[in-house]
């Protein structure tokens, strides 16, 4: 692992962190409720009502401000209410930053992946796992996740890339950012010790995605039954509270599990705890419609927008053929020569895009909350996919009026910050092979060093791969 990235917290020491800011929060909440009922009478009579704590706002919709600040920066400024004119009264404790150190930690991890990116000497296996950590996607629009999700890449995806399929689905499953962001890790089997005791249920979210997203793929054969099956399964799949493990790491819970036979994909998995789940993942990770689906996802992915159907049966086959041995099937991809013809097949992601722009300029010293700046203003912030689906991976998704403005606004900004930038000489050793005339002459006859590098920046060949 690159010494960058070694350097990082792991999940169970994030996890505790959380934990501790999420106690300060509550702590901080109840001092400030106390105080508010030593108010005067007179206070509280022109004091607004507040809705019971749960309710609904008047649009029907739970308020969620909470989560829509939780990509803010640090320092970024919050949205203003205006206050009721009252009387003095006791002021209460300021309450803790909520999610200020956990957006520290998630602005450095972000930071830290482009600048490992930019300038590693192995740029294919930074794809890669670029890749995959799309492909199984956990997202910082749930809270829980904000402090994790770097750690969730690193732990759970980076050492497997080039591993077996099967040991990546199955690292994937067993970390805490994903059993928390699908809800897994309270899904409480109803007929296990602790279902009798809690006005709990099973919760599908993990199994329908690793089902639709993960493996076999929405065409995939299989039914609803076997989403609830999945889940029945899977309960149990957990996390330590301290006792049985380490705070924040993965356990097998007995008392949640759903225990007795289940069928699932035409089969009989006979009760076994964890042992069922750890049965079912070996099936689909060498099912053949696992093969196809993850096939047509590389092949989009490094291709073509539309995979080419001979390449899909190819990478295909490399899988089935191979257990899932990523590595081969990595090659069987770049190895077909629509993988390199015609060229520049693909639109650049904003992440693609100033990854690029990072290592055209030599990976220069960027604040971490500049780089979040860049990906945010392009549309794509670090793990904030909009759903379990991850981002698009086709032109279309990146190609809209204000998407391009937003492009030409970035490169702006950036030409602004590389004020000795040479864009011609950058050119050349950048998009020179496939440097069209246009845009050697719009970058040769620009009127100044900061227009040239936004002619570079903003051309075909360099917004595409």
């Amino acid at each position: 692992m690159p010494a960058a990235l070694a350097e990082l917290p792991g999940t169970a020491e994030l996890y505790t962190r959380f934990r501790e800011v999420q106690a300060q929060r509550k702590a901080a909440q109840l001092a400030a409720a106390t105080q508010a009922t030593q108010v005067t009478p007179a206070v509280t009579a022109v004091t607004a009502p507040s809705a019971p704590q749960g309710a609904d706002t008047p649009s029907g919709r739970t308020d969620r401000s909470a989560h829509a600040n939780a990509l803010q920066p640090p320092g970024a400024a919050q949205p203003q209410r205006a206050a009721l004119p009252t009387p003095a009264a006791p002021t209460p404790p300021p309450a803790p930053p909520m999610g200020e150190p956990l957006r520290e930690i998630y602005l450095s991890e972000g930071a830290a992946r482009m600048r490992v990116a930019a300038g590693s000497d192995t740029p294919l296996y930074e794809r890669l796992v670029q890749f995959w950590s799309n492909h199984f996607t956990v997202s910082v629009a749930r809270p829980q996740v904000l402090a994790i999700a770097g750690a969730f890449e690193r732990e759970a995806i980076r050492p497997h890339v080039t591993g077996n399929f099967h040991d990546l689905l199955r690292a994937v499953v067993t970390h805490p950012a994903m059993l928390i962001y699908l809800d897994n890790f309270q899904s409480i089997g109803p007929d296990s010790v602790a279902g009798h005791k809690r006005d709990k249920g099973i919760n599908e979210n993990l199994a329908r995605e690793m089902l639709e997203l993960h493996t076999l793929g929405v065409d995939g054969g299989y039914t609803q039954a076997d989403v609830t099956s999945f889940a029945r399964v899977l309960t149990g799949w957990t996390l330590a509270r301290g006792q049985g493990g380490e705070l924040g790491t993965f356990m097998f819970e007995p008392r949640m599990h759903e225990p007795g036979d289940k069928t699932l994909l035409g089969m009989t998995i006979r009760g076994g705890g964890q042992e069922e789940g750890e049965q079912i993942l070996a099936y689909v990770s060498r099912h053949p419609a696992t093969a196809r689906f993850i096939a047509t996802k590389l092949v989009r992915h490094f291709i073509a927008d539309d995979p080419p159907r001979a390449a899909v049966d190819a990478v295909a086959a490399t899988f089935r053929s191979t257990g899932g041995d990523l590595a081969a099937v990595t090659k069987a991809v770049i190895a077909r020569p629509e993988a390199w013809d015609p060229p520049l097949a693909k639109m650049r992601s904003p992440n693609d895009l100033v990854t690029a722009a990072l290592r055209a300029l030599g990976n220069p010293p960027v604040a971490d909350k500049d780089i979040y700046r860049s990906l945010a203003l392009l549309g794509q912030p670090p793990w904030a996919a909009p759903s379990p689906a991850g981002w698009p991976d086709r032109a279309d998704a990146w190609l809209g009026p204000e998407a391009l403005m937003r492009r030409l606004q970035w490169a702006d900004i950036v030409a602004r910050n590389a004020p000795n930038a040479d864009a011609r000489a950058l050119a050349e050793a950048t998009i020179g092979p496939v440097m069209g005339p246009a845009t050697r002459d719009a970058i040769a006859g620009a009127a100044n060093p900061r227009e040239r590098m936004v002619m570079l920046l903003a051309s075909r060949e360099f917004e595409r791969r």
